[in-house]
């Protein structure tokens, strides 16, 4: 069967994370995505044979327009006319410099779709404010939602504001692909990754919502429901690692006596202090000072595997050596396909964490190098001849190569 994107085109203008997020989950189920990209190396971020940027560009293709002059903006004008959406993630006011804003776009295809992700939204007072994944995640309250011990705010260690925005921005692509196949018109569709990052935040939102109530940083202490033990517990050094946890949560009696005997039953499971789910929270501090006694005698997968086996929940806390080379999970599912080099060489991507029955492997090509696919551009997608894209050339439309 074909991918479920077959025949949709996408004009990307994205770049950094955010956006070739959100273009990547469509190109990976078959939309014909075109990056139309600046040469210059101050633009091009990373490699693309492999890491992040080729994990992000796959199964696109690329041509590199000169946008700061008319011949530039006309070409992309063309594209435009043989596309279905064009999608950006820079602020507000580049697209319309450039004419390329859906009121311009419109007039050259009315059901045309265009996508706009920049960080705060095309209203409000902070329209024009630069914005990257650290700072929204300020902004949103992320950051001091992950304080550390004394209170600090600590912040994620990757942007995972970019990836919020990202699969908001596949979304909305979809919903207006259906919009369009519905009702035969195009769409603006504005996006603040700012709005979206803010809507995932979770508990403490609803609680300043719901309650008038800021939360203060949860750390360990259980969000949804009461739980004890719950935490993250040093576990056995793995070899030369000695930095290896588990994440343990118990949340009922029933739990409780299934976790106690996981353990073996030690003497102090049975003191009055941790009889019930009250006391236990009320006595963390010790409670916890004994699993730990009791796990750092244990290598971590095995305590996993132990207290799955109760019916426990109970997780190693993974570094990438785990998820890339050892998770039984992932290498079943054959999350990391092999993808194969331009030279012969391969290297491993991301899988798509969902299946469809019956459709073939969703990566197909390793991303492009910047302006690699123009050939194919200007001759197979607009069908010009060799005359036409010399007079691109002189124009300063395209770049020698």
């Amino acid at each position: 069967m074909p991918l479920p994107l077959e025949g949709v085109r996408v004009l990307d203008f994205t770049w950094v994370v955010a956006g070739p997020a959100a273009t990547r989950v469509l190109a990976d189920q078959g939309a014909e995505v075109i990056k139309v990209e600046r040469k210059t190396t101050e633009f091009v971020i990373g490699t693309r044979r492999a890491g992040l940027m080729a994990d992000l560009n796959r199964n696109k293709y690329s041509i590199a327009i000169n946008m700061a002059v008319p011949a530039g903006v006309e070409l992309a004008h063309r594209l435009v006319r043989m596309s279905d959406i064009v999608m950006d993630n820079f602020s507000a006011r580049v697209m319309r410099q450039w004419g390329m804003d859906y009121a311009s776009l419109v007039q050259i295809k009315p059901d045309i779709i265009c996508i706009s992700m920049s960080g705060f939204g095309h209203s409000g007072p902070r329209t024009n404010y630069v914005s990257y994944g650290p700072t929204l995640q300020a902004l949103s309250g992320f950051t001091l939602q992950m304080a550390d011990e004394q209170g600090r705010p600590a912040g994620f260690g990757y942007s995972y504001a970019d990836m919020a925005g990202g699969y908001s921005g596949a979304l909305a692509a979809s919903i207006a692909l259906w919009h369009r196949r519905r009702t035969g018109q195009g769409q603006f569709i504005d996006i603040s990754q700012f709005e979206a990052l803010v809507s995932v935040i979770g508990p403490s939102l609803l609680d300043l919502t719901v309650n008038q109530r800021e939360q203060p940083p949860p750390r360990w202490h259980p969000q949804e429901v009461p739980a004890a033990p719950h935490g993250v517990y040093r576990c056995r050094p793995q070899g030369d690692d000695g930095d290896r946890w588990i994440v343990i949560s118990v949340r009922s009696h029933s739990d409780w006596r299934r976790f106690v005997a996981a353990m073996g039953s030690p003497q102090w499971a049975s003191d009055p202090a941790f009889r019930t789910l009250f006391v236990r929270m009320r006595n963390r501090a010790a409670l916890d000072r004994h699993i730990t006694q009791w796990t750092q005698e244990l290598d971590a997968w095995e305590a996993m595997r132990m207290l799955q086996k109760a019916g426990i929940a109970a997780a190693v806390v993974s570094n990438a050596e785990d998820l890339c080379a050892r998770d039984p999970q992932l290498k079943e599912r054959e999350f990391w396909p092999v993808v194969e080099l331009p030279g012969g060489e391969k290297t491993r991507m991301s899988g798509v964490p969902f299946r469809l029955s019956g459709v073939a492997a969703p990566i197909r090509r390793c991303a492009p190098q910047t302006d690699q696919d123009r050939d194919w551009v200007l001759e197979k997608v607009l069908g010009l001849t060799a005359s036409e894209r010399e007079a691109l050339l002189k124009a300063g439309a395209i770049y020698l190569d």
